[in-house]
């Protein structure tokens, strides 16, 4: 079959803008109160954070978004982020996404977006901790 010109894009398919917000906001509830991962929240402005992350994940899944924030890797490497909670935060992500019935390819389709900022993110001394 040929191209089709009106293809939904992946923010288009979740639901836009209102899905998006409400997938931070619960996806970040789980991030914070996660005891291996939220100390990094700890004294984070959450009130600037939201909004950068609502629009970095706009961005990510092809929405009419740009991300205005500063470069990840210059946010995450100073913190020594390991693949471990990296691992952890997209294992709440996927979480956040099932519970707002976001289809399963779409899942697969964010995870793999997500990952692909995972070197920006992670900065580990060793590996294979």
């Amino acid at each position: 079959m040929g191209f089709q010109a009106h293809e939904k894009s992946l923010y288009e398919r979740i639901g836009g803008a209102d899905a998006v917000e409400k997938l931070i906001e619960s996806f970040y509830a789980k991030v914070i109160a996660d005891p291996e991962i939220g100390y990094y929240f700890t004294h984070v402005p959450m009130g600037k954070l939201i909004p950068m992350q609502r629009e970095f994940f706009a961005m990510a899944t092809g929405g009419p978004v740009l991300y205005s924030g500063r470069p990840l890797s210059e946010i995450h490497h100073p913190l020594a982020i390991s693949r471990r909670e990296f691992l952890r935060f997209t294992e709440h992500l996927i979480e956040t996404l099932q519970e707002l019935g976001i289809d399963e390819q779409d899942v697969y389709e964010i995870i793999a977006k997500i990952n692909l900022y995972a070197d920006e993110i992670t900065n580990e001394a060793t590996y294979g901790d």
